[in-house]
């Protein structure tokens, strides 16, 4: 699934030069995730990058736009057509929150 910024984002902005996608925006109110560029960080990190260093905790799963982890890396192949990413098999902990069961919203 995407991530999604809630309403209790405050604007201080440092997710967005996290996101290795160029995913997140400054919106009219609050900054926000294009879900068409949202990986969840699948072959780049094993947890949103939004997430790690948001200081009020309100990048979070999108329930309502639920994607495999096949998708995401396939989604990240042609967001990035010049990067060769890890083949479904070969994503670890350090590449995929799927496989991280350590990081920030596991239990979500």
């Amino acid at each position: 699934m995407a991530t999604i910024i809630t309403d209790e984002c405050i604007n201080c902005g440092v997710c967005e030069p996290e996101c290795p996608n160029g995913a997140i925006t400054e919106g009219e109110d609050f900054y926000e995730i294009d879900a068409d560029l949202c990986t969840e960080c699948v072959g780049f990190h094993g947890e949103e990058a939004c997430q790690e260093v948001c200081p009020v905790d309100c990048c979070v799963p999108d329930e309502d736009n639920r994607e495999s982890e096949e998708e995401l890396l396939v989604k990240a192949g042609k967001i990035h057509a010049d990067q060769e990413f890890p083949a479904l098999d070969d994503l670890t902990a350090e590449t995929s929150l799927f496989r991280n069961p350590n990081r920030k919203n596991a239990n979500l």
